[in-house]
């Protein structure tokens, strides 16, 4: 090549270099990062009163909170102290910290400014195992960080505590299965699953026993592989560990292949002289897993929709606190039933004081002992314990606002667990209200897109994946949802076992069962002087005024305002009438009518447990579709982590706060019940999908407004003609200028997960 070429391509080459980096440069100048929203001078007021208030009241505990409460305990409980974590029942050791929220009262006298700051105080369940009479206490532990005292709390909370009531600690079921001896029956495992001890898990069943102070388990056993709830083996262990000494444990019943055996030698002995129904069961191991959720289609080509802000969040977040276009409200999430949220104003005024998860129970059915007793109350394993880390992109829009949470639960430290609750605006993609007016000129149109914030948290529970999503819609209406994926609960299938469930794989049974959700709503409209209202549709026969000859049925308006608890209660099943508000006698609109709000429970709610079954009284909440209760310190919460292991005679008894107390013109709570059935069916397999399983209420406005406060929002459109002008006009529509304002790239954050970053 001579030189005058190679000068040629030496000058193209650059020109085309000069080229890129004008194209790059006008590109990125076309494509800025989107501005930071400037929060106005009243967002900074609201956030300034809040920041000293709201996380000292309502804020989770700190881990140097935690440890303070755990240092103190463990120089004046006056006993040895053994780490949770190694402690066996014959030891003592502390379960569980966190936060003891203060009384209704005192907060509200704070916030009001007729009085005091409460201080912050912790709760504290410590086991005494290593006593002469055994027992499980409840302290709360003042004041933070540097307590100076303890106080016994346990009997005015509960109405009693049985000691083998308590939850099982990992600790326990470690020691439960070391004495278990599988190695008995290796010869059985082997021949019949192709595995060693190694190859199986157990699964927990519950309740334990059939009356109080029993403490005994059915372990039911699954494959040790990927997607282990569908892979059951027909192999369960009954273990009586009721004894505070681990040695006086042992193996009560053995199940095998529908049989049943007194004990592990019992089985071993007639397997191998030729007495036992014998089954093999053997998988290979390139067997393809039915299973597992690796992705099974073609590798992505395309990116899903994402959503992001354009001229950056609208909201704020400081702590436990957040505010969002006139909502305000503060959270936390309890180690036993999950997210709370607290003081939640909209436009200045609190409408709810507390709106909290209380328990997640399912009822199963099926022929193997352990399934056809399976009663789960989950906070007893820790429904806010078991959040996990929220996949960026998947769980929660990527560009969400992430919180790590801490706890103390059955471990020796704080525990903390990164990215478990959310933060987000989400737009639905459909308009939260609109209208064309076509009929007669000229044509206008006026509506709003449904951009609502979500707080959102998910705990693993098992088998199951809880999604909780608390709505705040721009139109006063609040909205609690949840929704359920994750593995079904399976047995090993058996033509018998098709009456209780459906068959979903060739060796695989998915049971019958019920999920019962329940939560507490203290609304306080205009103050918490509150009555309950309900407005239902009668027709009745009238005369028309123009023709007395002819009858017509007109609906009219039946309204009550309900005078006690027992009226309040309405039964699962129970016709109910279609509003059932909060209202305020007080305090009129401009129109003369009550303040209120309205309970609007969405919900596929199934038969409840009857209450002749001796368990039902552990879950007596099943029994009411809708509660109204005067607020008490001592009805705190609807069940308790002691209602599991002993429901015959459960520490908190739900039913027995409705007693016909009045509630008029009373501080006044709602115990809201949603649920649904799921009998399992192949598209299941491998997970079930949370759509269609979504239930929960929504907090609706019931002439508290003047009219729809949505009509003020920002995002409100208005075309009054289809002309070039008003399209342009970006005063009245947002949405013709969004070319030029969303012109920016939003600067995404590198994915991580757990340790991992890519």
């Amino acid at each position: 090549m001579n030189v005058k070429v190679l000068l040629t391509f030496l000058a193209l080459a650059v020109v085309a270099i000069i080229a890129l980096n004008w194209i790059l440069a006008v590109g990125l100048a076309r494509s800025p990062t989107c501005p930071v929203v400037v929060l106005n001078d009243k967002i900074h007021q609201e956030i300034e009163q809040q920041r000293n208030t709201l996380p000292w009241l309502f804020g989770d505990l700190s881990p140097e909170e935690m440890t303070s409460v755990l240092e103190y305990l463990k120089s004046h409980l006056g006993v040895k102290l053994v780490s949770c974590n190694k402690a066996l029942p014959s030891d003592n050791f502390i379960y569980l910290i966190e936060l003891q929220v203060p009384p209704k009262g005192e907060v509200l006298r704070f916030l009001n400014g007729q009085g005091s700051k409460p201080p912050r105080k912790a709760r504290a369940v410590v086991v005494f195992g290593g006593q002469a009479e055994p027992n499980v206490t409840e302290y709360i532990v003042g004041n933070l960080l540097k307590p100076t005292y303890h106080k016994d709390v346990t009997s005015q909370k509960y109405q009693g505590v049985n000691f083998n009531s308590r939850p099982l600690p990992t600790s326990e079921y470690v020691e439960i299965f070391f004495k278990m001896g599988l190695g008995k029956v290796a010869q059985v495992l082997k021949e019949s699953f192709g595995v060693d001890a190694k190859g199986l898990l157990p699964l927990d069943s519950a309740p334990r026993g059939f009356k109080s102070g029993d403490r005994e388990t059915w372990f039911p056993f699954l494959r040790n592989i990927g997607g282990l709830f569908m892979h059951p083996v027909p192999f369960e262990v009954l273990m009586d560990h009721s004894s505070k000494n681990s040695s006086d444990w042992k193996v009560k019943k053995v199940y095998y292949n529908g049989q049943y055996f007194d004990s592990l030698e019992h089985l071993a002995d007639d397997y191998s002289n030729g007495r036992v129904k014998k089954i093999m069961l053997h998988r290979k191991q390139d067997e393809p897993n039915y299973a597992s959720l690796k992705p099974r289609g073609e590798t992505r080509k395309v990116l899903p929709p994402m959503q992001y802000e354009p001229e950056g969040i609208r909201y704020h977040y400081e702590e436990n606190w957040v505010n969002y276009l006139g909502w305000n409200f503060a959270f936390r999430q309890n180690v036993e039933s999950g997210l709370q949220l607290f003081n939640i104003e909209f436009q200045g005024k609190r409408i709810v004081y507390e709106l909290s998860i209380q328990d997640l129970t399912s009822v199963y059915g099926g022929i193997t002992p352990s399934i056809m007793r399976t009663k789960f109350l989950d906070t007893a394993y820790g429904i806010g314990r078991l959040t996990n880390e929220l996949v960026m992109g998947v769980d929660c829009p990527y560009v969400a606002t992430y919180i790590d949470t801490h706890h103390f639960l059955d471990s020796e430290e704080p525990q903390t667990v990164r990215n478990s609750i959310c933060v987000f605006e989400q737009n639905f993609g459909k308009p939260l209200r609109r209208h064309t007016s076509s009929w007669f000129p000229p044509l206008s149109y006026g509506g709003l897109s449904n951009s609502a914030l979500v707080l959102r948290s998910i705990s693993t529970i098992g088998n199951y994946d809880y999604v909780f999503d608390f709505i705040f819609y721009q139109n006063g209406v609040l909205e609690t949802k949840v929704q359920a994926t994750g593995y079904a609960q399976t047995t090993f299938y058996s033509k018998d076992g098709l009456k209780y469930g459906t068959r979903i794989e060739e060796n695989i049974l998915g049971n019958i069962h019920t999920h019962f959700l329940h939560f507490k709503v203290d609304l306080d409209v205009e103050g918490t002087q509150n009555c309950f209202e309900t407005k239902d549709v009668v027709y009745e026969k009238q005369k028309n005024p123009l023709n007395p000859d002819v009858e017509e049925f007109m609906p009219t308006i039946n309204r009550q305002v309900l005078e006690t608890e027992d009226q309040a209660a309405f039964k699962v099943g129970q016709k109910t009438p279609k509003y059932l508000s909060f209202i305020n006698l007080n305090s009129n609109n401009e129109w003369g009518h009550p303040r209120g709000y309205r309970i609007r429970v969405v919900s596929y709610t199934p038969d409840n447990l009857p209450p002749e079954d001796p368990q039902e009284k552990g879950i007596s909440w099943h029994r009411y579709q809708l509660a109204v209760t005067q607020h008490k310190e001592g009805e705190r919460t609807s069940s308790s982590m002691f209602n599991q292991n002993d429901p015959w005679n459960p520490a908190v008894y739900f039913a027995g706060f409705i007693n016909n107390e009045t509630i008029k013109n009373q501080d006044l709570v709602a115990w809201v019940t949603a649920g649904f059935l799921h009998i399992p069916h192949s598209e299941d397999v491998p997970n079930t999908a949370t759509v269609g399983s979504e239930v929960g209420f929504l907090l609706q406005p019931v002439n508290y407004f003047k009219q729809d406060p949505s009509i003020f929002s920002m995002d409100s459109v208005y075309i009054e003609s289809a002309s070039k002008e008003q399209e342009d006009h970006c005063k009245t529509n947002p949405m013709a200028c969004l070319p030029k304002m969303a012109s920016c790239v939003q600067p995404f954050p590198l994915f991580t997960y757990g340790q991992t970053e890519d």
